[in-house]
């Protein structure tokens, strides 16, 4: 419903380029993984999916929800709403979305960095456990995902889009499921998450380095290790 009027508007000043279709199932759950640095990116990632066939469903805070307008349009296409508040509620609530995914056959688009990256050159930085947390919960298998050029129109924490000239080039690529055969069937225990997230964080970083041809940094970008919150705009 969203996406005839959004769709044309967005082709007017952005082209994507996708990669690695074959690598988003055509049927069943999923968890899409892809890394995070302008708050636009949403928009393309759910574009690129939805030209594949699947509905894009985002992991979002359940405090958008609250705000009419926003919380309408997000529980209309599906949106999954998890909490920040306790860590128990939220791991519960990822439970509760993994089942619904799995019975469902549907897939859900979750960024693992939880925020937009605070790594000064925008590579992925460390993880949150809530993609590993779906995907391992539901037995679910767990796609990266990369993306680049949404920068060039609305820059990490911009406000004011840059629009000319038309179809800035954005490119998009979809990586092997993630191999989490090592943390399946095990408790989920902080240091199991802590691994199997590090893994997809890896997964993620190789892609974007493909797309950027660098090579990403060995370590992820800590915030905490820098003085930086971990959520909310810096």
């Amino acid at each position: 419903m969203l996406a005839a009027p959004v769709i044309p508007i967005f082709s007017l000043f952005i082209k994507l380029d996708l990669e690695g279709e074959e690598h988003l199932p055509e049927e069943g759950a999923f968890v899409l993984a892809p890394n995070h640095y302008s708050e636009l990116d949403p928009l393309a990632v759910a574009i690129a999916v939805y030209h594949l066939g699947r509905a894009p469903r985002f992991l979002a805070k359940e405090s958008l929800f609250r705000n009419k307008a926003i919380g309408w349009a997000f529980r209309s296409t599906g949106m999954v709403p998890v909490a920040r508040s306790s860590s128990s509620r939220a791991a519960k609530q990822t439970i509760e979305a993994a089942e619904r995914l799995a019975t469902n056959g549907q897939g859900i688009i979750v960024y693992p960095e939880g925020s937009l990256t605070r790594d000064p050159d925008m590579w992925p930085m460390r993880g949150k456990t809530g993609a590993v947390r779906l995907a391992l919960a539901g037995d679910i298998p767990l796609i990266p995902m990369a993306h680049w050029g949404v920068q060039a129109v609305l820059p990490r924490y911009g406000k004011k889009p840059s629009l000319w000239p038309l179809r800035k080039r954005v490119r998009l690529v979809i990586g092997p499921e993630v191999d989490l055969s090592a943390y399946r069937g095990v408790p989920a225990t902080p240091e199991v998450l802590a691994n199997a997230t590090d893994a997809v964080m890896h997964d993620i970083a190789d892609l974007l380095g493909g797309l950027r041809g660098q090579t990403p940094p060995a370590e992820r970008w800590n915030p905490a290790a820098h003085g930086q919150a971990e959520t909310g705009r810096l």
